[in-house]
């Protein structure tokens, strides 16, 4: 769930920023370039003097050292002197970088959460290797090809590097499921496990179909597509396109998309930088959706290709932006592999709106603090709750389409202003969500009503009977269990927000992404303006 997120902004700046700056470095075009350091002999640059200093430290110094943590450390070093996008990614991070968007990873299908100190299974991928084994929602993996894999040196990552590998070949798990005394051994064959990118798609009114977009990769375009056709056959004849922390990816998978709403040689974003030439990007004229009307919901975390598919529907008049001043961030990055599988993501150009705007905000070569603290000081300043806070460089003035003035330089500034919604959050709430306190009692509920959550197939049904069940007092029993104790006056406050984020979770436990969203848009002003501006 990505709701947390805006709830205690200063104590999760720092996770959120990594995640992001990570996924909004996977823009543009990527090539297959060789031997990069080729490419460094023929621009004439001086690497010989970081050779022989490496040279020296491996054969003169007084101590044996690890030469590649060197080396890796040398190479984050100097590209951190750059923009605050271009990174140096090791080896041994590369794959899992390159996994986030590419579609697609050799596994068996499940994820999970680490709880007290065992592997918790909390989803099953929809037709993958668990779900045909057998493995379902609440049980704990025990054993890994037979050798116990729990306690607490216990962690995601290793729980990754046992569960991932390529298709084909088998892992066999212990789990110890509710209800049973013995463990329960499966022999599971791995295969290629889809990383989704559209994260729901449904109907939220008769005419009106909702899709969340999390990210822009390899198959995000053709999800898209299929969402858009699934919700036309069930009657949309308008789309709200969820754009709200979605940091971005491929720039080809966000210009396929926005084709779908424009007519023939219309203009959706071009790149330019130094040593890459004015490159334009025009629509084709053959998207299905040309004539539907769109709404498109950002906030503080919606950048990079997100930010080129908000920009081209701004631009060109095409549909209205709703929310808070996206992120700001207009650098393409292209990726150049080095021989020994590490890589630097390397930014090359600008990418610009149709207007002409490029809205990355403003950052200093090697200065990436500044940058970062751009966030809190955005907060800080009200930005979030009033619109009149919201500081726009007046110097960068552009027009769309049809002549509404727009402004560059940081970020979109929406065309309707919905400011942050704090009702009912309270430090008793944010305590809650700090602790996952929340997550962890859905999933504890789940697993112990779920015989009679199963009856209901549908979300509006499984909420109307979550709704009769005090499911909010006893998670403040469960969460004082945890050593967090009920206050009674917030927990007044927040008892509506408690019940639903609770109604949410456990319903994607039983019924996945779309009811998880339908329940929790219910309560989303943002939502909940984009579906009055379409009816109205």
């Amino acid at each position: 769930m990505k709701t947390w997120k805006k709830i205690a902004f200063p104590f999760s700046l720092a996770f959120i920023l990594a995640l992001g700056i990570l996924i909004g470095n996977f823009l543009a075009m990527r090539n297959d370039i060789g031997n990069t350091l080729g490419i460094f002999r023929a621009l004439n640059l001086d690497k010989s003097k970081i050779s022989e200093l490496l040279n020296l430290i491996n054969y003169r110094y007084v101590d044996t050292v690890n030469m590649n943590a060197i080396t890796d450390k040398a190479m984050t070093s100097i590209v951190g002197d750059l923009d605050p996008h271009s990174v140096y990614i090791p080896a041994r991070d590369l794959q899992a970088t390159n996994e986030q968007l590419e579609g697609k990873f050799g596994g068996i299908g499940v994820e999970f959460t680490l709880q007290n100190d065992t592997i918790m299974v909390v989803g099953v991928v929809h037709g993958g290797p668990s779900e045909k084994a057998g493995i379902l929602p609440g049980d704990r993996i025990i054993t890994v090809n037979d050798t116990a894999f729990v306690g607490k040196s216990i962690s995601d990552a290793k729980a990754i590097n046992k569960l991932r590998g390529p298709s084909g070949t088998t892992v066999t798990l212990g789990i110890k499921r509710a209800g049973r005394r013995d463990l329960l051994s499966y022999v599971i064959t791995r295969g290629e496990i889809p990383v989704k990118s559209v994260d729901a798609d449904y109907m939220i009114t008769p005419q009106i179909g909702y899709i969340k977009v999390s990210k822009f990769g390899d198959t995000t375009y053709s999800e898209f597509l299929t969402a858009l056709a699934t919700l036309r056959n069930d009657g949309a004849t308008e789309y709200i396109i969820d754009l709200r922390d979605n940091m971005g990816g491929f720039m080809d998978a966000a210009v396929k998309m926005v084709d779908e709403f424009l007519p023939k040689n219309e203009l959706i974003v071009y790149a330019q930088g130094r040593a890459y030439p004015r490159t334009e990007y025009y629509s084709d004229g053959r998207g299905s959706f040309q004539t539907n009307k769109v709404v498109v919901l950002i906030n503080e975390w919606t950048a990079s290709a997100a930010e080129i598919f908000t920009g081209a529907i701004q631009d060109n008049d095409r549909g209205l932006i709703i929310g808070v001043r996206s992120y700001g961030k207009g650098l393409v990055q292209q990726q150049f592999e080095f021989p020994d599988k590490s890589a630097v993501r390397l930014t090359i150009a600008r990418y610009y709106t149709p207007s002409g705007r490029c809205i990355q905000k403003p950052y200093q070569l090697g200065k990436d603090q500044a940058y970062d603290n751009d966030f809190i000081n955005r907060y800080l300043h009200g930005e979030f709750f009033y619109k009149d806070s919201v500081k726009l460089n007046k110097q960068e003035k552009y027009k769309t389409r049809d002549g509404r003035i727009v402004y560059g330089g940081g970020g979109i500034m929406p065309d309707i202003f919905v400011p942050l919604d704090t009702t009912g959050y309270t430090p008793y709430f944010r305590r809650l969500i700090d602790h996952g306190i929340l997550f962890q009692f859905a999933l504890l509920y789940t697993n112990q009503h779920r015989v009679q959550l199963s009856r209901y197939t549908t979300w509006n049904k499984l909420n109307q009977y979550l709704n009769k069940q005090p499911l909010a007092q006893e998670m403040a029993m469960y969460a004082a269990s945890k050593h967090i104790p009920k206050h009674y006056y917030y927990f007044r406050i927040s008892h509506g927000l408690i019940k639903n984020q609770l109604k949410a979770y456990i319903t994607r436990n039983m019924l996945g992404d779309n009811g998880f969203y339908q329940t929790l848009n219910q309560m989303d002003k943002t939502v909940e303006k984009a579906v009055d501006v379409l009816e109205k």
